[in-house]
């Protein structure tokens, strides 16, 4: 049996991951604001610190992985809740366990999204995410637009992961990304919804190669093998599990 934490995962893909380990015979420690083991507001530095303890508290003698799933669309509002929940939550937990991981030579399982690199990696808001200035990146994407505040709060997770690969392995914890596409979660379902993006997200859903939307479950399936042993050798990978959206849009990158 292995020892597993995660944020959000009450609904959508966190929920189907949780289920799969629980029923391969997993711990599960899970964090969420409505419903979990530690009930936590990740959008406040209280809430952070709470979701740590509470972790603690629960796996003294160490993790052999943590998934911080939990996020925001990007039709939350304010939109500076979006860059609080989806980057610098995810930071400060993954960093408030870390000795945590290294007890058991474990892994971190970030959530990017195929998303990500629309945003470039020198935009403004991406580095102050990156610069670890919460107030700065907060301020500015409040004045700007939900995709820029969704997407490049994933691109700066991404980036951060990749920046860290090699200090967390040389403590014998290896980090990795998934990037999910359109998936249909209650998140997705709200962004369906709103006036604003509803009908993009509808009509670049109908052109995924492989003719479909994700459900919960084509994700957790990767994001399950990523944690296994069979994947023992994944370092600083990030896998596209977006039914080929990424590969239509940059046929030329990888």
């Amino acid at each position: 049996m292995r020892i597993y934490a995660m944020t959000g995962g009450a609904t959508g893909i966190g929920a189907e991951l949780k289920r799969q380990l629980l029923a391969a015979g997993h711990k599960v420690i899970s964090v969420d604001i409505k419903e979990g083991d530690i009930l936590a507001d990740l959008s406040t530095a209280e809430g952070r610190e709470a979701a740590i303890e509470g972790v603690r508290a629960l796996a003294p003698d160490g993790l052999d992985a943590f998934i911080p799933c939990a996020g925001l669309p990007p039709v939350a509002k304010p939109l500076s809740l979006i860059t609080r929940v989806n980057f610098f939550a995810v930071i400060a937990t993954v960093e408030g366990l870390r000795d945590l991981l290294e007890k058991k030579q474990g892994s971190v399982l970030f959530v990017s999204s195929n998303s990500a690199p629309m945003v470039p990696s020198d935009d403004s808001y991406v580095q102050a995410c990156l610069a670890g200035d919460e107030d700065a990146a907060c301020a500015e994407i409040d004045a700007r637009d939900g995709h820029t505040a969704y997407a490049g709060s994933k691109r700066a997770v991404t980036m951060w992961m990749r920046r860290h690969v090699v200090e967390y392995a040389a403590a014998g914890v290896r980090l990795n990304a998934v990037a999910p596409g359109i998936t249909m979660t209650p998140l997705t379902e709200r962004v369906y919804a709103d006036a604003e993006f509803g009908g993009a997200m509808k009509e670049f859903g109908d052109t995924v190669p492989v003719g479909r939307t994700a459900q919960p479950a084509d994700i957790a399936n990767v994001m399950r093998f990523m944690l296994s042993d069979e994947a023992n050798y994944l370092c600083g990978s990030l896998f596209f599990v977006d039914g080929g959206s990424d590969a239509m849009l940059r046929p030329d990158d990888f």
